[in-house]
C-alpha cells in the first residue's frame, strides 16, 4: 500500500484513528513530562528548548539568534528576549568573536547550561525509548499492541 493510499479518507480504518490518537496523547503526555523535567531543573520549556537549540547547532561557532528563532518557530525579539534571561541565569554566553561580520552574534553554553542540559537530555533520551513503540506503532500497524 503506497503512503498515498495510506492517507486518502476512504481508506481510513478504526484502527487508523485509534492509532493517531494514541500517538498524539502519548506526545501530548511527553509534553508535559519534558515541561516538568525543565522546571525540575529551574528551566521553563523555553529555556530547555534553547539549551537543546544551541548545543544541537552543527557549526562550532554557534548558532545566531536568527538560526535560533527558525528552531523555535519564534520571533527574532522573542528568541533575544529568551536569551537574555538564559544569559541573566548563567546559562548562557553570546559572543561576536570570530564572525566576519561582528553584527552576528553567536550563542553558547555555559559550563552550567552545558550540565543543566546533559542531565535533561539523559533524561529525556531514557523517555523517548519508552515512548519509541507507541512511534513504531504508528509507522507499522502490525507492531502495533493493543
Amino acid at each position: 500500500m503506497t503512503h498515498e493510499s495510506m492517507s486518502s479518507p476512504e481508506h481510513l480504518t478504526d484502527q487508523d484513528y485509534s492509532r493517531l490518537l494514541a500517538f498524539r496523547a502519548g506526545l501530548r503526555r511527553f509534553l508535559r513530562w519534558s515541561e516538568q523535567r525543565a522546571a525540575d531543573a529551574g528551566l521553563t520549556a523555553a529555556q530547555h528548548q534553547l539549551l537543546l537549540a544551541i548545543r544541537g547547532h552543527g557549526d562550532p561557532a554557534g548558532p545566531s539568534i536568527g538560526e535560533i528563532a527558525e528552531y523555535l518557530s519564534a520571533r527574532h525579539h522573542s528568541v533575544v528576549q529568551l536569551t537574555d534571561r538564559a544569559e541573566q541565569l548563567g546559562l548562557v554566553a553570546r559572543n561576536r568573536e570570530g564572525d566576519k561580520d561582528r553584527r552576528v552574534v553567536r550563542l553558547a553554553l555555559t559550563e552550567t547550561g552545558k550540565q543543566t542540559l546533559a542531565r535533561l537530555t539523559a533524561t529525556h533520551l531514557e523517555e523517548l525509548q519508552r515512548l519509541a513503540p507507541l512511534v513504531d506503532a504508528l509507522a507499522d500497524p502490525a507492531t502495533a499492541t493493543q
